[in-house]
């Protein structure tokens, strides 16, 4: 049974299509066209705008739960509350901890993984535990260490192959076969929370990792004699940069220089949202640390640093606009389709193209989400 979504404009993965229909099939998007025929079933978008459902490769929780929290109903509340930020696919993000936790919190998202009834799950981020101290950030170092291939293994068996993502500190011992290993396995390796020098990154760069976490945060800064990690995400082609765009993790100025260097098909937008984001400012726990959320910050209680972020994924790609940084399409393309591909996830979400998931949101002419769709179907509405 077909349906047709009429509207403004549809943003496609390489172009901009005008007004015009984009059909829907059995939950799953067909083609775009300029007419339909009189008596066929109309979505009427008329005066709105259609982009892919926006795709965070990079968040702790959402709505009071966190993914360390390795509650199966925290899942679904985390699921269900993202539908409100334009998002209709994740990667639930891990923090730093002990093997033992890391196995059930996997075990855990693996047995919801299917049956989540608001964002799709379609994959797990490990965001450590494999960093060094200096630029921990809100990750405990008394869990850091070096990567070991049969730790990530046991890992990943627990997750029913689900880990798509493992951030690392490239200055670690045995980085560079770590990384060989596990990207023969089809995970994206990707590199923070780390002091490391240019070599150090480019080597690992060299063996396979292919992201930047969270550009600029948690990474040794650029210097004229020492590039750095962050000379390394300027500086070595065909590697994504994540991005938190709220404003107070990285100035406006600093992500117009990241996508200059990068260009807009290597950043990909992300949250690094933490438990608070969409719930009111006060007390919470990130991990195991205490951080208060207030004027649209998480900062660590006891140094003031910040802890993640309380960004919906939506304002991030509204702010990139207004400040003068991106066209609307590139904009949602680095909401959807970039870290989607950064992933290995492009031929599952971020786009309205024949064949996939109809996942997509709906936005006024200023940018403002109005509904969000996942298969098809409505499932929020502003």
């Amino acid at each position: 049974m077909s349906r047709y979504i009429k509207a403004d404009c549809f943003y496609m993965v390489d172009q901009v299509k005008a007004a015009g229909y984009l059909e829907i099939i059995d939950g799953k998007f067909g083609q775009w066209q300029a007419a339909v025929p009189a008596d066929a079933e109309i979505l009427d978008y008329s005066g709105y705008q259609i982009a892919p459902g926006l795709v965070d490769t990079h968040i702790h929780g959402y709505a009071g739960a966190d993914v360390m929290d390795n509650s199966a109903e925290g899942l679904h509340q985390i699921s269900q509350g993202l539908l409100a930020a334009g998002v209709t696919s994740f990667l639930p993000t891990t923090l730093t901890s002990d093997f033992e936790h890391l196995k059930k919190v996997s075990a855990t998202i693996a047995s919801v993984a299917d049956t989540v009834k608001g964002a799709k799950i379609q994959g797990i981020y490990f965001e450590g535990p494999y960093f060094t101290e200096k630029y921990k950030g809100a990750q405990n170092p008394l869990y850091m260490r070096n990567p070991q291939v049969a730790e990530f293994d046991a890992w990943q068996a627990a997750a029913q192959g689900l880990i798509k993502k493992i951030a690392l500190a490239p200055e670690r011992q045995g980085v560079v076969e770590f990384v060989s290993a596990v990207t023969k396995k089809g995970v994206t390796v990707a590199l923070g929370h780390s002091n490391g020098t240019y070599a150090d990154a480019k080597a690992a760069v060299e063996a396979g990792a292919s992201v930047w976490v969270h550009a600029y945060n948690g990474m040794r800064g650029l210097t004229h004699r020492e590039p750095g990690m962050v000379g390394a995400v300027y500086n070595l082609p065909g590697t994504y940069a994540e991005l938190i765009c709220d404003g107070h993790h990285v100035s406006p100025v600093a992500c117009d220089i990241l996508m200059q260097q990068k260009g807009y098909d290597h950043v990909a937008m992300i949250t690094d949202c933490m438990r608070a984001g969409g719930a009111p400012d006060g007390d919470y726990l990130l991990g195991e640390f205490p951080v208060v959320v207030e004027n649209g910050t998480a900062r660590l209680k006891d140094s003031g640093n910040l802890a993640g972020s309380i960004l919906k994924l939506k304002d991030g790609l509204k702010n990139v606009v207004e400040w003068g940084l991106a066209t609307p399409a590139q904009a949602v393309h680095m909401c959807t389709y970039v870290p989607a591909v950064s992933v290995g996830l492009a031929d599952v979400c971020g786009q309205l193209s024949p064949g996939y998931a109809a996942d997509f949101i709906v936005l006024d002419k200023e940018l403002v989400l109005q509904a969000t769709y996942l298969n098809g179907e409505k499932v929020y509405q502003a």
